[in-house]
């Protein structure tokens, strides 16, 4: 099941961004020859916007968002589990709170047309809600699973528990190979 759901995000990545270099290569040519496609432009900002939320979802499963773990990669582990946990659950918070305020403005704009393109700028604006929900769910099963396995939940991979006081777990790892 998440094999197809991974399948499914990939190729929706793939189609949105297809879509927005065929509608931004257009544009060009058509404005070259005094045919400008104003709406195209519209159009493509709006699946940019969804294209951002489908990159962040995908990003946070397979954790690859940038962090600064700096000075939490020197605590001991337990602490780390804490840290990692605090900072999940400010991330679902602030999650749910945008999905809210997103819903909120879609339901505001959604008599507002987008631009040119004679489409409801709540398609737009809809991608916060949905974006921000998917996140927050991920990130819920990601501290799931953390908490289940005694892992962290945004490292790749959990460190050794092993690792001597002051020594980094990513050491440890670099010795044994």
């Amino acid at each position: 099941m998440l094999s197809l759901l991974s399948w499914l995000e990939d190729w929706f990545g793939k189609l949105l961004l297809a879509a927005i270099v065929v509608l931004v290569f257009t544009a060009a040519i058509a404005r070259t020859v005094d045919h400008p496609l104003v709406w195209s432009v519209d159009l493509a900002q709006a699946l940019f916007v969804w294209l951002c939320f489908a990159g962040a979802v995908k990003g946070l499963a397979r954790r690859s968002h940038i962090g600064v773990d700096y000075f939490v990669q020197k605590l001991p582990l337990g602490m780390r589990r804490v840290v990692d946990f605090v900072m999940a659950a400010l991330a679902v918070v602030f999650l749910a709170v945008m999905s809210w305020f997103g819903i909120q403005l879609t339901l505001l704009n959604w008599e507002r047309v987008y631009g040119d393109s004679g489409i409801s700028y709540a398609w737009v604006t809809i991608a916060v809600p949905i974006g921000c929900g998917l996140l927050a769910v991920i990130l819920l099963y990601q501290m799931f699973i953390a908490i289940r396995d005694g892992a962290l939940i945004f490292a790749k991979e959990t460190p050794a528990t092993d690792v001597a006081p002051g020594q980094k777990a990513d050491d440890l790892m670099q010795q044994e190979l």
